[in-house]
């Protein structure tokens, strides 16, 4: 039986505070998700049961029930679409709520149950319904409905376009019919539900460090406790005093048994000096502080109304230490709002100005610039309707190239997935042609900005397209209303990079028209300007477009009859159908004829530019990760500064295998030693890259980490992610950030150290996977200078802070085993023991970690260079970790031995005459160290707010009236009260006060010198920023010190002398920064205290 030197509830009880608090923290989010778990499942919904509607809750659906939806309402389970109460069985949704697309989507039922439009029809439906067993894809489904009809079995193909996904909303419909095939867990939305990887910061990895050196301390402290007591009982006198004789089981004992009782008994009197609190402390730091990001006016995006969401807070100090930012191009430094600029039809280049295309080569102004495509199309009135023979023979007048571009844009107008709102298309589908009408008044709806831009410009030349009717696709040129027949889509795949619609015109004609990126339409087509379009392209590419060809093929009955019963059978295939289904496209999609290409602008996000350099100037590198082409994507590099038009250029582009990757990479590292350039900028494809990883990644990263920017085009989502990882693992560990707004990039916002998710047009994948979401990329700046800096400097103080007033608490105790022949007397009561880290010196840190700004908000965004100052996880170094350690131990030496050597042989001190006693020692040094440790904090506290002076000054208070209460009163629920009176006695003596200040003042007073010279000698940026922030009238004896270009050390120390005296002369003083030195005026945080002007000092 261990004889334990403290009772089971001192070492108990902050255990169990740590844990109740943590446990309190996770039970009351499964408490918030309970509930909301329960509002949706308890959601009342209708379902047809014996030929009548049963309202029943949405977690009662199952398999097989076909469900009633309303407009407006959720899907409460995956649904095939029966019905609706249209007679085609179309119904619009969106999905917003899945993938963040608020455009209206399309699905259809199949015909057979279209018709099925009251319950009582429903009621009698005979069908079977065979499909893949659940997945997490949302927009993968496959199936095939087998319908009994008057005893013949009728099979129809189910694709993504029959399922009506939970979570999303029924819109423009007032009501459709669906039987459920996935409900509860088994649906698409909840398999998505997925616990992202567990990322630790490089605090939580150094503070395991520190507590694994503290646990080696804990240890040695016992052992050495254990052999010395061993050591000391070898005299026979110290074995067995005569006053503490030992019993016959006790000198009958093992002696290894009572060597590891004293060791084990050692371990529990020193394990206070483990900071069990500092985990709980951290975990609230974190907490709490993530709401600073939130309510932060500079991250609030006004026109989107969005603000800042943090999706985890144990990040929040890592956005202080990036060394790598990777973003996405599209929608993360550009708008991804697509506006129409240029094309290329048949070979001739257009520009669109004001609304009409104009061939370029004239100016606006020019006679022949003012004939406008929109006015030509006039004539189109009086033409017959275009004809095959028409489209395959080169243009030889004006009618001839009229019905070319009227062909291209009616390519446009129909190649696409857009969408219409029902309230719109009203009253304009039916009857004749409403003038008044301008197609700018019609509001498209598309997944794509691409589609969405196109559709709109060929509206504004003049081919209007007006919605989809049943199975009809209606187009408007100027006024002539022609309806197209719908018979297939062959939708857009990354794998294919283009989409195909198959059409029937009016004229019974069939057509093929595809639309895709130029790698995938040219090299199918068999007629057309091929190469003059090639070269156009590229024209457009380099002024940072984004383009899209444009092709057409006239199909045959026969060939369309074979195209029709292929596409039905990959469409009705149970097995492999997606590999059946490409294989159909690409019979279909060939021998096309070329008719151009369209150029669409992305512009640039506001302040991306100032944001880039910005974190170029802060000592980050930052890539550009995407899938747009090579001459696109170094149009944008350039016009965003990520590369400089002064930078050196290195290209690894179209490398066809491994040995000429090598070799080319070979040559770059030879080219960057060799050119003697200052920045190098590096641009690589997904093609090179791929071979760059599979065989030479050390080489590849060596060319890499020479070079300023790194662009990376055509990449596929994967590839961003290995990017990532293989900078990740390098031998330097850095620190990376990924941006990335689409669900393309949400592979390698989760691979990064920090993932931030733009709340784009692209959907809210990358804001729901990602650890920060904020709604512009020029946001990354105030994200990480400001609350990155502040939230690394508060973190790191208090895991430093935490471990150093440990170290004060139970060094003395350690020290006095010295004094009681390791007898494993405690030096201080239990409750004190309990109650240091819980009450007495928990509060000052913990708002301290919430509250500090050791420099002004504006300073430190205007200023990026700064955040060099707390990169490579500096405030945690071994440097720092161990004079924060030495700090502890000289501290706690002082504690004990100056009351030891003042106060501990004065009999005189009580005033009657009685000497100090083991509890009034104990009592004055714990006094003394409460006093130290809080005033430390206040030490290092730069930013005061009422709350800090509370908690502070507070915190000592509450220890003395504790003290006075618990001293001062017969407890009867306590068995024992060594304490009683001791601390009124202790206090009752002047001796003793004047001890107390003087040992904390001796304390305090070398840390305060080492302060104030290393201030003075060796200052960082961030201490001379410090010194600047304050404003107009700052005089030099208020700041303590402004530098002065290129001075010495000596000549700072002898300014400072000539301050202290009043003999300080301003003009001695200039700025700590130089003029050339960007600054940004646009601050409006709450964080922000006081304004600034750049001239200060």
């Amino acid at each position: 039986m261990i004889d334990t030197p403290t009772s089971p509830i001192t070492s108990g009880l902050p255990l169990f505070f740590v844990i109740t608090v943590t446990a309190i923290k996770q039970g009351y989010e499964d408490w918030l998700r309970h509930n909301s778990d329960n509002e949706v499942n308890g959601a009342p919904v209708y379902v047809v049961r014996s030929g009548g509607l049963v309202k029943t809750r949405s977690k009662n659906i199952r398999v097989g029930d076909i469900v009633r939806i309303a407009k407006d309402e959720i899907f409460p389970a995956d649904l095939v679409l029966l019905s609706s109460d249209r007679l085609d069985g179309s119904c619009h949704i969106t999905t917003a709520s899945l993938d963040g697309e608020t455009n209206l989507k399309t699905h259809v039922a199949v015909p057979e149950t279209a018709v099925l439009q009251t319950v009582a029809n429903l009621d009698t439906l005979v069908a079977v319904i065979e499909c893949q067993q659940p997945e997490a894809d949302l927009y993968r489904f496959m199936g095939r409905m087998i319908i009994t009809q008057q005893m013949e079995e009728i099979v129809r193909p189910l694709g993504p376009e029959s399922l009506l996904l939970r979570g999303a909303r029924l819109k423009n419909t007032k009501e459709i019919f669906g039987v459920a095939v996935y409900t509860g867990m088994e649906t698409k939305m909840a398999l998505n539900y997925k616990s992202k990887s567990q990322k630790r910061s490089a605090v939580e990895k150094s503070m395991n460090t520190f507590l694994i050196i503290y646990l080696i301390i804990l240890i040695s402290e016992a052992i050495i406790s254990t052999i010395l007591k061993y050591t000391w009982q070898a005299e026979e006198k110290w074995d067995e005093p005569w006053y503490n004789q030992k019993t016959e089981h006790q000198r009958n004992s093992s002696k290894i048994l009572r060597f590891i009782s004293d060791f084990l008994a050692f371990l529990v009197l020193y394990n206070f000096i483990i900071p069990i609190s500092l985990y709980v402390t951290v975990e609230m730091q974190k907490f709490l502080g993530s709401f600073f990001i939130g309510w932060d006016l500079d991250l609030y995006h006004e026109e989107s109304d969005q603000k800042a969401q943090v999706n985890t807070s144990d990040l929040n100090e890592e956005l202080g230490q990036v060394e790598y930012v990777f973003t996405d191009k599209t929608g993360t430094l550009t708008e991804n709002e697509m506006q129409f600029r240029e094309c290329s039809i048949n070979g001739i280049k257009y520009q669109e100005i004001s609304g009409r295309l104009v061939p370029e080569g004239p100016t606006p102004d020019s006679s022949e610039g003012n004939l406008s495509y929109l006015s030509s199309l006039s004539h189109l009135n009086n033409l017959s309707h275009l004809t095959s023979s028409s489209f395959r023979t080169s243009p030889e007048n004006e009618t001839e190239l009229i019905k070319e571009h009227d062909l291209f844009f009616k390519a446009v107008s129909l190649c696409h997935t857009v969408q219409i709102s029902n309230v719109q298309i009203d009253g304009i589908g039916d009857g004749p042609w409403q003038s008044s009408l301008a197609p700018s008044q019609l509001e498209y709806y598309a997944s794509s900005p691409d589609e969405k831009a196109l559709v709109e410009a060929a509206a504004r030349i003049g081919i209007v397209f007006i919605g989809n009717f049943e199975e009809t696709m209606e187009v408007k040129t100027l006024g002539k209303l022609e309806r197209y027949k719908l018979l297939h889509i062959l939708e857009f795949d990354s794998d294919r990079r283009r989409m195909s619609v198959i059409v029937q015109a009016p004229s019974g004609e069939k057509f093929l028209f595809a639309k895709g990126a130029e790698s995938s339409i040219l090299p199918k087509c068999i007629g057309g300007e091929i190469e003059k379009t090639r070269i156009h392209v590229d024209e457009f590419a380099l002024k940072g477009l984004r383009t899209l060809c444009m092709a057409y093929r006239q199909l045959t009955s026969e060939e369309y009859e074979v195209i029709d019963r292929r596409l039905f059978e990959a469409r009705t295939a149970l097995q492999l159908r997606e590999e059946k289904l490409a294989n159909v496209f690409q019979f279909i999609e060939k021998d096309l004829i070329l008719l151009g290409a369209t150029a669409v602008e992305d512009r640039l996000q506001d302040k991306v530019r100032e944001t880039i350099e910005a974190l170029r100037m802060a000592g980050i590198k930052v890539w550009v990760l995407t899938g747009d082409k090579h001459e696109t994507a170094v149009s944008v590099s350039l016009s965003c500064g990520h590369f400089h038009r002064t930078m050196n250029i290195l290209e690894l582009i179209n490398q066809k295998s491994d040995s000429e990757c090598a070799e080319q990479l070979r040559q770059l590292a030879r080219r960057i030693t060799e050119d003697h350039v200052i920045q190098h900028g590096l641009v690589v494809d997904g093609t090179s890259l791929s071979l760059a990883l599979r065989e030479h990644e050390k080489l590849f990263m060596d060319v890499c980490r020479n070079c300023s920017a790194v662009l990376c085009c055509r990449m596929a989502p994967l590839q961003k992610a290995k990017v990532i990882r293989l900078i990740k693992i390098s031998p330097e560990k850095p620190i990376t950030l990924a941006v990335g707004d689409g669900a393309n990039d949400v592979s390698m916002i989760q691979e990064a150290h920090v993932g931030i998710g733009i709340m784009g047009k692209e959907g809210r994948q990358a804001a729901r996977n990602s650890d920060y979401a904020i709604a512009r990329f020029k946001f990354l700046s105030k994200l990480l200078f400001v609350h990155g800096h502040f939230y690394y400097i508060r973190i790191a103080t208090l895991v430093q802070y935490f471990f150093y007033k440990n170290v004060c608490f139970i060094t003395p105790q350690f020290l006095y085993q010295f004094y009681c022949l390791f007898s494993q007397q405690t030096l201080y009561d239990s409750v004190y023991l309990t109650l240091y880290n819980i009450c007495f010196t928990s509060l000052p840190i913990l708002i301290y970690s919430l509250l500090e700004q050791h420099i002004d908000p504006q300073v430190l965004h205007n200023k990026p260079t700064l955040y060099r100052d707390i990169s490579k996880n500096r405030l945690l170094s071994i440097k720092t970790f161990l004079y924060w350690t030495i700090l502890g131990f000289s501290h706690a030496f002082i504690f004990f031995f100056g009351s030891y050597f003042l106060m501990g042989k004065d009999i005189s001190l009580l005033g009657n005459g009685q000497m100090f006693g083991n509890w009034t020692f104990g009592t004055l040094v714990f006094t003394v160290m409460v006093i130290t440790v809080t005033v430390k904090m206040a030490l290092e506290t730069r930013f005061w707010t009422w709350i800090n002076h509370l908690v502070t000054w507070g915190s000592i208070i509450f220890y003395f009236v504790f003290s006075l209460f618990y001293g001062g009163i017969l407890w009867p629920f306590l068995g024992s009260q060594n304490m009683y009176f001791v601390f009124f006695q202790l206090l009752s003596s002047g001796s003793v006060w004047f001890a107390i200040i003087l040992m904390v003042v001796m304390c305090l007073f070398l840390d305060i010198v080492k302060k104030v010279f290393d201030r003075q000698l060796y200052p960082t940026n961030t201490e001379k920023a410090q010194l600047t922030e304050t404003n107009s009238s700052i005089k030099c004896l208020d700041s303590m010190c402004c530098f002065s270009e290129g001075e010495t050390a000596c000549a700072s120390v002898g300014r400072m002398l000539e301050r202290v005296i009043g003999r300080c002369s301003p003009t001695h003083v200039s700025r700590s920064w130089s003029a050339s030195d960007p600054f940004y005026t646009n601050d409006r945080s709450i964080l922000t205290l006081s304004t600034m002007d750049s001239s200060t000092c």
